[in-house]
């Protein structure tokens, strides 16, 4: 029975050290960021690297996503002003940010431009007629969980829906 505990003590240490570290790890990008809040493009470059998606925003702004997608939790945006200035620094696989996608309204462009770009193979459901897209995230900071938006054949988004993530299905690891 002592054993037993032991070992249940040392994986509860185990999760707590991966759960501070991830969320060390989690925001240190923004806050780092943040720092740079009326940088240029070239300063945000240097730190971050080079952006692997480029927007350039219908009211004349620019945002940059560095993604950690398919298995991270995380696309962070990098909003410029016309002049090239830093202006904002977030993650935008949020749930407040996720909430913002209009049904009926958005289309395949708007989702692209505010998370970037799936990195989940599209999934086609050709009886629904619907596209969906999906992207890892942690629902209300807490719960790993997929959002999807399904799209019409025109890339009109149609709906919305959150799922349990299941890489972290706890029937399926193993200790």
């Amino acid at each position: 029975m002592n054993r037993t505990l032991k070992r249940a003590g040392r994986r509860i240490a185990m999760v707590a050290s991966v759960a501070l570290l991830s969320a060390c790890v989690t925001l240190m990008p923004v806050d780092e960021g943040r720092k740079l809040i009326g940088s240029p493009q070239a300063a945000v470059a240097a730190r971050f690297g080079p952006p692997p998606e480029v927007y350039a925003l219908r009211n004349g702004t620019t945002r940059w996503i560095y993604s950690k997608q398919p298995l991270g939790q995380q696309a962070y945006a990098a909003d410029f002003d016309r002049n090239g200035n830093l202006t904002n620094f977030r993650n935008m696989l949020e749930t407040p940010e996720l909430y913002k996608a209009e049904v009926g309204k958005w289309t395949k462009r708007d989702v692209q431009e505010h998370f970037g770009m799936t990195r989940e193979p599209v999934q086609h459901y050709p009886r629904m007629e619907r596209d969906v897209w999906t992207y890892r995230f942690r629902h209300e900071g807490v719960w790993p969980s997929l959002f999807n938006f399904y799209f019409d054949q025109d890339g009109i988004l149609r709906q919305t829906q959150i799922t349990p993530d299941p890489l972290n299905d706890p029937d399926r690891r193993r200790w």
